[in-house]
């Protein structure tokens, strides 16, 4: 059994402590949100000032009796007022920022305005006056819900702009930019589909390798398969000067493909060609292809680049085409679609014999169901171990290899290792979205270094600009600078992107509580809680939620044991309980999670000294100020 880490080394999650749980009925809320304290401090004013106006200016000077009117309804729609403005800000709030409480109330204060202007008419002997000062109140209420809608939404749009400004420019840039649509399936035969797919990816792989190219990954050119948008319009949302398009045609063993690169600008054709022959010479005509579109774009290629090209990992057809097939099931991430991937791979080595692309392909699906929590045995982390010694046996030096052990080492929290073959996986292959976003996410979240993730975020976006998950990237890169405003915008990107992905709408909440929005947050977290409260996500979601409550009970009893092992040995669970367990004033547990945070590679020194404000309740306590001393030794010698 290991120990508990006081020291920095891996070891058993603390032992856990429990504590009353704070009510959840409508008092409580009234007494969470400060109503009583505030409206009872506002009724012994207002009853102060009600003796003073009715003993001093009506009893003593004789003042018109009228002024007591006037007193009693400024007093009730004051109350009012305060009510409104203290339940919203604690509750759930609207969203794009819209504060419901900074609507309602000066609409509650015109109207006791125009009460109280009439009743001075009154006494004023000025009568039929009413509606017209009813109609000034109501154009001003109009007024004023007008301006602060158009105000929201601007700061909203603008907000988002200004976020992915940083991070993309606005034109294409002076290198040669260009999109591989989807290719068509123009098969007789049904099942063809994954072939026209596999040559799309090929092609945009063969192209990537090329140093002078921009080239839109595989991701965000799949968005427009079977789409209706012109080529200007695909690359102008893609910020591209080139589109290449084609179609693929299997009968038989008989194959034929068509392509043709259009330069968008002038929507012109730049060259076209046909390809015929059999499924046999797919490889020969992939690297054809490929080639053709070099030379139309005026390029020599380098040594290096024209051994990528003519270089097939796999040379047969069959075995190529399990492949293809496993990366189609590959992408769309469900543990049975994984386990489909799985079987063809298998059949794949069967057919071929040992292959470092077709290992590489096995750990990342295991690495892909250990990390998504369909499987998160030890047994499964292994077998990816395995697959990656077998591609290190055969290509020592291949990216895909070093993308593979970049993610195991970060799996296993050793951040500083993983970083340095993710960078060796781009000095390779500097096109790969997959690697980009890793090296990206844990430069700037886990080791504190946004200026370092920078350009790996900034280039992919420029190449993958349609993938949500690129998104959450670039919000973790606000959040290390930060700027939780920036990181709001960016992972609302992403939740429009992909609203069914519950990562994505649990971190909105996280931004949302940091921004001090918690009932809004909490609204979210509901939301995810009631899709699925056991996963990995509603595990976070339930304990946030709960923290944010003050229900320590209830907090601790999300995180018990089977589950609390497993987020104890999660890349990010550790930080984000130790946050929670912080806004719940139980420290020791709190700085028992950060310690192994810490002890699984996180050196971000900015977010835990001054940055997150969860950890603030932690700041003054000796043994947090011993590990910052450590954690910021390892920050500033930290070297990408």
């Amino acid at each position: 059994m290991l120990k508990k880490p006081t020291d920095g080394r891996f070891g058993d999650p603390p032992p856990l402590s429990r504590t009353s749980e704070a009510g959840t009925s409508f008092l409580g809320r009234l007494k969470e949100r400060k109503i009583v304290q505030a409206v009872a401090a506002f009724a012994g004013v207002a009853w102060i000032v009600y003796e003073i106006v009715h003993w001093v200016l009506v009893a003593h000077f004789h003042w018109p009796e009228g002024i007591l009117d006037i007193t009693l309804v400024t007093f009730l729609g004051a109350l009012i007022g305060i009510v409104v403005w203290f339940w919203h800000r604690g509750g759930p709030e609207k969203p794009r920022g819209v504060k419901v409480e900074v609507l309602v109330v000066p609409l509650i204060m015109l109207v006791t305005l125009a009460v109280d202007v009439n009743l001075a008419l009154d006494m004023a002997g000025i009568s039929g006056k009413t509606a017209l000062v009813s109609l000034a109140a109501l154009g001003l209420g109009i007024a004023w819900i007008v301006f602060k809608s158009l105000q929201w939404a601007a700061r909203s749009q603008d907000a988002a702009t200004d976020a992915i400004k940083e991070l993309l420019p606005s034109e294409p840039g002076p290198e040669k930019s260009i999109a591989v649509l989807p290719f068509k399936n123009i098969s007789p035969e049904e099942g063809q589909e994954y072939l026209s797919d596999g040559i799309t990816d090929e092609i945009i792989s063969d192209l990537s390798r090329v140093r002078m190219l921009r080239v839109i990954s595989r991701s965000s050119a799949m968005t427009y398969k079977g789409s209706t948008k012109t080529i200007p319009e695909i690359a102008k949302d893609l910020n591209v000067r080139y589109v290449l398009e084609g179609s693929v045609r299997k009968a038989g063993t008989n194959l034929r493909i068509a392509a043709q690169l259009i330069e968008a600008g002038s929507d012109t054709h730049v060259w076209a060609e046909k390809f015929v022959g059999s499924l046999a010479d797919v490889f020969d005509i992939q690297e054809k292809v490929s080639r053709a579109i070099v030379i139309a774009l005026e390029h020599k290629l380098a040594p290096d680049e024209e051994k990528t090209i003519t270089d097939r990992p796999i040379q047969n057809l069959r075995a190529y085409e399990c492949y293809l097939m496993a990366r189609r099931d590959m992408y769309q991430c469900s543990e049975e679609s994984m386990e489909r991937a799985l079987q063809s791979l298998t059949h794949a080595l069967e057919i071929y014999g040992e292959s470092a692309l077709l290992y590489a392909a096995m750990g990342l699906v295991h690495l892909q169901l250990y990390n998504t929590g369909f499987r998160t045995t030890e047994e499964t982390l292994k077998k990816a171990e395995k697959y990656l010694d077998r591609t290190i046996a055969l290509e020592p030096e291949s990216s895909h290899r070093y993308h593979l052990t970049g993610t195991i080492e970060r799996s296993r929290g050793n951040l500083e290792k993983a970083i340095r073959s993710l960078k060796k996986a781009v000095d390779i292959d500097a096109n790969d979205p997959d690697t980009l976003g890793w090296l990206g996410n844990l430069l700037s979240l886990y080791m504190g270094r946004p200026d370092l993730g920078k350009p790996h975020i900034k280039r992919l976006i420029e190449i993958d600009p349609l993938v949500a998950w690129n998104y959450y990237v670039a919000s973790v890169y606000y959040l290390a600078k930060g700027r939780v405003d920036r990181a709001l915008s960016m992972i609302r990107r992403a939740v429009q992107m992909d609203p069914e992905d519950r990562n994505f709408k649990f971190w909105e909440s996280f931004y949302l509580a940091w921004s001090d929005r918690v009932g809004e947050s909490v609204d979210r977290l509901n939301r995810i809680i009631e899709q699925d409260s056991g996963d990995r996500v509603g595990l976070l979601a339930a304990f946030l939620k709960h923290s944010l409550q003050k229900e320590k009970d209830r907090a601790v009893q999300v995180v018990g044991k089977p589950k609390r092992d497993m987020l104890w040995n999660d890349a990010e669970a550790p930080w984000l309980l130790a946050g929670g367990f912080s806004l719940l004033n139980e420290k020791a547990e709190a700085l028992s999670w950060l310690e192994r945070a810490v002890a699984r590679g996180w050196a971000n020194y900015p977010l835990f000294s001054r940055i997150d404000p969860f950890l603030a309740n932690l700041r003054d306590e000796e043994r947090f100020q011993k590990l910052m001393d450590r954690v910021k030794r390892q920050w500033e010698n930290f070297e990408a």
